[in-house]
C-alpha cells in the first residue's frame, strides 16, 4: 500500500504537466485556427505549422514556412519578437530559429515542392534525412530556400487552385 503513495501522486503530476504543456503548445492553434494566407487547417498541418509574435502584441499563425515568408515580406515595418514552429515529430511549438531544419528530400512539403521541415533536435534531422534525403540547415537557410522557391511555388498552387475550381465546375 505505500508503493500506491509514492507511486499515484508521480503518475497525477506526470499527466497534469503533459496535460498543462499540451494545452498550451495547441493555444496557438485555437488562437490561429486557419492560416492566413491560405486558409488551411493549422491543426491538420501541425507538424508545419508557424507563428509569428510582433514586438507590437499582434501575431499571426500560418501553415508553413511558405506563408511565414509572405508574411515576413508584407509586414517588413514589423519586428517579430519570437517566431514558432511545429516539431515535424511531436507538433510541439518549438523556436523557429534553434530548430534544426531539413531542406528538401523524398516527403512532399506544405506550400512548396521543395520541403522545409523544422526538428527540435539534431539527432531528430539526422534521422529524418537518412530515412528521406534531404539536407540539414539553420533556419536562416530554409529561409533563404523558401525565398528562392516562392516563384515556382506561387505558380504551382495558382495552377492547382485553378485545377480545383474547375473540377468544382463540373
Amino acid at each position: 500500500m505505500k508503493i500506491w503513495r509514492l507511486i499515484f501522486p508521480a503518475i497525477a503530476l506526470v499527466l497534469f504537466t503533459g496535460t498543462f504543456f499540451l494545452a498550451r503548445a495547441q493555444a496557438d492553434i485555437q488562437k490561429h485556427p486557419s492560416c492566413k494566407y491560405c486558409g488551411m487547417d493549422r491543426q491538420k498541418f501541425s507538424h508545419s505549422r508557424m507563428l509569428i509574435e510582433y514586438e507590437d502584441g499582434s501575431s499571426v499563425g500560418t501553415c508553413s514556412i511558405h506563408c511565414v515568408a509572405v508574411d515576413l515580406s508584407l509586414n517588413i515595418d514589423k519586428t517579430p519578437k519570437t517566431i514558432g514552429v511545429g516539431d515535424y515529430n511531436t507538433k510541439a511549438l518549438i523556436d523557429a530559429e534553434k530548430a534544426v531544419w531539413v531542406i528538401g528530400g523524398s516527403k512532399p512539403g506544405v506550400m512548396t515542392k521543395r520541403a522545409k521541415w523544422a526538428f527540435a533536435e539534431k539527432g531528430a534531422a539526422e534521422a529524418f534525412v537518412k530515412d528521406n534525403q534531404g539536407k540539414v540547415a539553420t533556419f536562416d537557410e530554409a529561409m533563404r530556400a523558401t525565398y528562392e522557391d516562392m516563384n515556382e511555388d506561387t505558380k504551382l498552387l495558382r495552377e492547382r487552385r485553378k485545377m480545383r475550381q474547375m473540377k468544382k465546375a463540373d
